[in-house]
């Protein structure tokens, strides 16, 4: 079995918040120089892709679009056991919405040929929509299914535990198809080892632009369907307020006199 999984690469959630920037015209995140990390969903995928490379057999690969710094996370996710990873690098690729991006993915893939699975994280873990792998799936016209926990190799078919508020749910599908991966306690990404990171960092990652994929470089970026309105940090105001009292008692009654003014009691 060929499992391919696509990567993206974020800015590390773990950036203290005071650090986030906003580009108000662009409407995306500023990255500077804040950390990058894979998107946790996304690990999450490639950790059910080895296991189930350990199961049954086969390989994985691992696809992300970015930039070179991307380097950085396919050679994470080949020390954590992938067998190949390709990065699709573009300036074009940049000016993409999450239908541009399933159609970059899906060209890519094509040119790999030889796929079995598909895996996606659920969402990525910067804007958190959760499009890209229902539309690649519908770009590549093979079956979906989301929100899946794990995968079970069945008689050139596959199994998909689907995780439920009352329990999980079993899904089967024929090959090839697409799932989008969640956390789950079966699937915690596994740490990379010195010798894993160490042939990582020996094995070549080839680029792949736009022409190497057979895009058409005139109209990609221009048919964007989902327009942001507006993107904002939140803004956190933190007051104190001391509420007197000579006792405990009289600071009990003053702070329940006080909360039933502020509509809270």
């Amino acid at each position: 079995m060929h499992i391919v999984v696509c990567l993206k690469q974020i800015i590390d959630p773990e950036v203290p918040f005071h650090l986030f920037r906003i580009d108000p015209v662009a409407k995306t995140q500023i990255r500077g120089s804040h950390p990058l990390v894979i998107s946790s969903y996304d690990e999450v995928a490639v950790e059910v892709a080895i296991q189930a490379k350990e199961r049954f057999g086969g390989r994985v690969t691992i696809i992300s679009i970015g930039t070179k710094e991307t380097v950085q996370a396919l050679h994470q996710a080949l020390a954590m056991g992938a067998d190949a990873a390709i990065l699709l690098n573009d300036p074009l690729f940049e000016q993409t919405d999450s239908f541009g991006k399933s159609r970059i993915l899906a060209a890519a893939l094509r040119k790999i040929g030889d796929f079995d699975l598909v895996l996606c994280g659920r969402q990525a873990g910067d804007v958190e929509m959760g499009l890209v792998g229902p539309f690649l799936a519908e770009e590549l016209g093979i079956p979906c299914a989301t929100l899946v926990a794990n995968v079970v190799s069945a008689n050139g078919r596959v199994r998909l535990k689907r995780p439920t508020e009352t329990g999980c749910e079993v899904l089967e599908a024929p090959l090839p198809c697409l799932a989008t991966i969640t956390n789950d306690e079966s699937n915690v990404p596994r740490y990379a080892s010195v010798k894993g990171i160490r042939a990582a960092m020996r094995t070549p990652i080839p680029t792949w632009t736009a022409v190497d994929l057979g895009l058409d470089t005139a109209t990609l970026g221009e048919e964007k369907r989902i327009e942001i309105d507006e993107m904002w940090i939140p803004q956190r105001e933190i007051r104190c307020e001391l509420i007197p009292g000579e006792s405990a008692e009289e600071k009990a009654q003053n702070l329940a006199l006080r909360l039933r003014q502020m509509g809270l009691l």
